[in-house]
Protein backbone atom coordinates (compact mmCIF):
# COMPACT_ATOMS: atom_id res chain seq x y z
CA UNK A 1 0.00 0.00 0.00
CA UNK A 2 0.91 3.24 -0.36
CA UNK A 3 0.35 6.58 1.38
CA UNK A 4 -0.04 9.73 -0.89
CA UNK A 5 0.16 13.50 0.86
CA UNK A 6 -0.25 16.51 -1.43
CA UNK A 7 -0.44 20.06 -0.03
CA UNK A 8 -3.70 21.69 -0.80
CA UNK A 9 -3.83 25.64 -0.18
CA UNK A 10 -7.14 27.36 -0.06
CA UNK A 11 -9.20 25.11 2.60
CA UNK A 12 -11.35 27.09 4.81
CA UNK A 13 -13.26 24.53 6.23
CA UNK A 14 -14.75 21.26 6.97
CA UNK A 15 -17.18 21.35 3.60
CA UNK A 16 -13.96 22.51 1.58
CA UNK A 17 -11.89 19.12 2.71
CA UNK A 18 -14.95 16.88 1.49
CA UNK A 19 -15.35 18.62 -1.39
CA UNK A 20 -11.53 17.50 -1.85
CA UNK A 21 -12.22 14.05 -0.65
CA UNK A 22 -15.31 13.60 -2.89
CA UNK A 23 -13.06 14.37 -5.77
CA UNK A 24 -10.22 11.93 -4.96
CA UNK A 25 -12.60 9.44 -4.20
CA UNK A 26 -14.80 9.75 -7.37
CA UNK A 27 -11.83 9.77 -9.85
CA UNK A 28 -9.28 7.28 -8.02
CA UNK A 29 -9.74 3.58 -6.27
CA UNK A 30 -8.46 4.89 -2.57
CA UNK A 31 -8.93 3.21 0.36
CA UNK A 32 -8.92 6.12 2.23
CA UNK A 33 -8.55 9.55 2.06
CA UNK A 34 -8.85 12.18 4.37
CA UNK A 35 -8.19 15.81 4.64
CA UNK A 36 -7.09 18.67 6.80
CA UNK A 37 -7.49 22.35 6.10
CA UNK A 38 -5.91 23.68 9.30
CA UNK A 39 -2.92 21.22 8.12
CA UNK A 40 -3.25 22.64 4.64
CA UNK A 41 -2.70 18.80 3.24
CA UNK A 42 -4.99 15.53 1.60
CA UNK A 43 -3.47 11.99 2.81
CA UNK A 44 -4.38 9.33 0.20
CA UNK A 45 -3.73 5.28 1.50
CA UNK A 46 -4.10 3.40 -2.34
CA UNK A 47 -2.86 -0.42 -3.34
CA UNK A 48 -2.28 1.31 -6.18
CA UNK A 49 0.22 4.17 -7.48
CA UNK A 50 -1.70 7.21 -8.52
CA UNK A 51 -0.02 9.42 -11.51
CA UNK A 52 0.89 12.92 -9.89
CA UNK A 53 -0.55 15.25 -12.56
CA UNK A 54 -3.76 13.55 -12.57
CA UNK A 55 -4.04 13.58 -8.68
CA UNK A 56 -2.81 17.66 -9.25
CA UNK A 57 -5.07 18.01 -12.32
CA UNK A 58 -8.24 16.98 -10.20
CA UNK A 59 -7.50 18.30 -6.95
CA UNK A 60 -6.87 21.58 -9.12
CA UNK A 61 -10.26 21.11 -10.53
CA UNK A 62 -12.15 21.51 -7.31
CA UNK A 63 -10.82 24.81 -6.53
CA UNK A 64 -8.18 24.48 -4.88
CA UNK A 65 -4.38 24.57 -5.01
CA UNK A 66 -2.53 21.56 -5.49
CA UNK A 67 1.28 21.97 -4.22
CA UNK A 68 3.82 19.17 -3.61
CA UNK A 69 3.11 15.56 -3.68
CA UNK A 70 5.00 12.98 -1.59
CA UNK A 71 4.47 9.35 -1.60
CA UNK A 72 5.92 6.44 0.57
CA UNK A 73 4.55 3.41 1.69
CA UNK A 74 2.32 2.51 4.00
CA UNK A 75 2.05 -0.28 6.29
CA UNK A 76 -1.41 -0.19 8.17
CA UNK A 77 -0.81 -0.82 11.82
CA UNK A 78 -2.58 -3.27 13.86
CA UNK A 79 -3.87 -3.19 17.69
CA UNK A 80 -0.11 -4.61 18.44
CA UNK A 81 1.47 -3.06 15.96
CA UNK A 82 3.53 -0.53 18.24
CA UNK A 83 5.37 -4.51 19.14
CA UNK A 84 7.37 -4.19 16.32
Amino acid sequence: MLKITVDVDGMQCGMCENHVNEAVRGAFPVKKVSSSHSKKQTVIITEQDIDEQELKAVIDGTGYESGAVRKEPYEKKGLFGFMK
